[in-house]
C-alpha cells in the first residue's frame, strides 16, 4: 500500500501508556461490551474474563515525537485521513457534513463511552462517543493468529471500523438498535449481520475512492484485504473455536459474506449497493 506520502490526520488520540487493568469480576456494561466484541475478531471472551488483568505500560511519548518514531501509528494516521477525505466527499454530493471520528490508540485497557474494554477485544467503535479504538498490538493478532498480514488488511480494519461511524452519522445505528429491541435473539443476530456486512462494503466503498484518487493499491493489496475479510467470517472463527458451525448464532456474516461485501463497494464505489 503506498501511504508514505499521504496527509496526517489530526484526529489520533494516543492514549498508550495510560492504559488501566480491566476487573470483570462485577460484571456490568464493561463486561457486556467486552462479551460482545471479543466475539469480533473471535476471541473467547470466557477467556478474556478469567484472565489476569493488563499490565499498564509505560507512558508513551508526546504525540508529536511518536509520530515521527512509531511508523505504525504513523500508517494509522494516514489511513484515517484518507476515510476523511473520501467520506468528506462523499458526504458532500448528499448535501451532508461528515464529522470526522476520533481515533484513539491505547494499550492495556481503556475507558470509553460504551464501558471499559481490554486489548483482548480488539478494534471497536463506540457509537454514543463516536471514537473508533485501536490497540496497535491488534495487528500483530491479525497477522499471526488470523494469517491475515499485511498494511492493506490493517487499513481493512481501520475502514471497516470507521464504516460504523459512517452508520451512526447516517442514523443507520440507531434504527438497527431499535430494531434489534424489539426483536427475538434470532433476528437480532441477523440485524447484526446486515449492519456489519455493510460496514464492509463501505471499507470497499472506502477503498475504491482511496485508489481512484491517490493510487494507494499495490499488487496484492486487494487481496490482503479479502483474505482479513475472510478470516474473520463467523463460520471460520466458530469452527476454530468451537469446532462446529452454528449459523442462527452469527453475528458479523459469513467468510463468503464478508468478501462479497468488501468487494461489492470496492468494485461499484457507490454506497447505494451497500444496503444490505
Amino acid at each position: 500500500m503506498r501511504w508514505t506520502s499521504g496527509r496526517r490526520s489530526s484526529n489520533v488520540e494516543d492514549r498508550r501508556g495510560g492504559g488501566i487493568p480491566i476487573g470483570l469480576a462485577g460484571g456490568g456494561i464493561g463486561t457486556v461490551v467486552l462479551v460482545l466484541l471479543a466475539m469480533f475478531f473471535g476471541f473467547d471472551p470466557g477467556i478474556i474474563m478469567q484472565a489476569d488483568p493488563p499490565v499498564v505500560e509505560r507512558p508513551s511519548d508526546s504525540p508529536a515525537n511518536s509520530a515521527r518514531e512509531d511508523p505504525l501509528r504513523d500508517f494509522v494516521s494516514v489511513v484515517l485521513a484518507e476515510t476523511e477525505d473520501v467520506w468528506s466527499e462523499l458526504f458532500r454530493r448528499m448535501n451532508r457534513d461528515y464529522r470526522e471520528p476520533k481515533l484513539v490508540l491505547f494499550s492495556g485497557g481503556i475507558q470509553s463511552a460504551c464501558g471499559m474494554a481490554g486489548s483482548a477485544v480488539g478494534p471497536f467503535y463506540c457509537p454514543p462517543d463516536q471514537k473508533v479504538y485501536l490497540d496497535l498490538d491488534f495487528f500483530r493478532t491479525l497477522s499471526e493468529r488470523f494469517r491475515a498480514p499485511g498494511d492493506f488488511a490493517q487499513a481493512y480494519v481501520i475502514a471497516h471500523e470507521v464504516g460504523h461511524h459512517v452508520q451512526t452519522l447516517l442514523g443507520i445505528t440507531e434504527r438497527a438498535a431499535s430494531a434489534k429491541q424489539r426483536a427475538g435473539q434470532s433476528e437480532a443476530n441477523r440485524i447484526s449481520v446486515r449492519v456489519e456486512l455493510q460496514a464492509d462494503c463501505f471499507a470497499g466503498v472506502w477503498a475504491h475512492h482511496a485508489n481512484m484518487t491517490q493510487q494507494i493499491l499495490e499488487e496484492g493489496d486487494l487481496e490482503e484485504a479479502l483474505n482479513a475479510a475472510a478470516a474473520i467470517g463467523d463460520d471460520r472463527l466458530q469452527r476454530q473455536t468451537r469446532g462446529q458451525v452454528v449459523p442462527e448464532s452469527f453475528t458479523h456474516g459469513t467468510s463468503a459474506q464478508r468478501v462479497g461485501a468488501f468487494r461489492r463497494g470496492f468494485e461499484t464505489g457507490d454506497m447505494r449497493r451497500c444496503d444490505s
